[in-house]
């Protein structure tokens, strides 16, 4: 059974098995017995993300059922990029560092213990590495 997360009124998130066919229903909470309505978390890379590379996505999720049209306008944007780049040194799609902001503090972090074992800082430790 997934792990769906709800939030409480009084007590906040709490999360809790259910199946797939009661995904949709409000779960008691464990601490009053209320019942919450499941919310979606929004995941925390997603968060820390630089606005222009949501702002990419986005546009990809909006236009993965629309076809992409070739006008005049878009040939003379994409030309203008392109002798840009080329102007600052830099072939397409060059993946070089000066281009991005630096998240070096925001990575994923590992915490071993003394006994050797683990402790990573997310609640879902099996989804940091697919």
């Amino acid at each position: 059974m997934p792990l769906y997360d709800y939030k409480c009124a009084k007590h906040g998130l709490f999360h809790e098995l259910a199946t797939m066919a009661q995904s949709a229903e409000p779960c008691p909470c464990p601490q009053c017995g209320a019942k919450s309505a499941r919310v979606i978390l929004i995941s925390p890379e997603m968060m820390r993300m630089a606005p222009e590379n949501k702002k990419a996505m986005e546009k990809n999720e909006n236009a993965r059922h629309e076809p992409i049209f070739s006008t005049t306008e878009s040939r003379i944007e994409a030309d203008d990029r392109r002798s840009f780049a080329k102007s600052k040194g830099h072939k397409g799609g060059c993946g070089c560092s000066e281009h991005k902001p630096e998240y070096s503090a925001l990575k994923q972090q590992v915490i071993f213990l003394p006994d050797g074992s683990k402790v990573f800082p997310s609640q879902r430790p099996w989804m940091i590495s697919h």
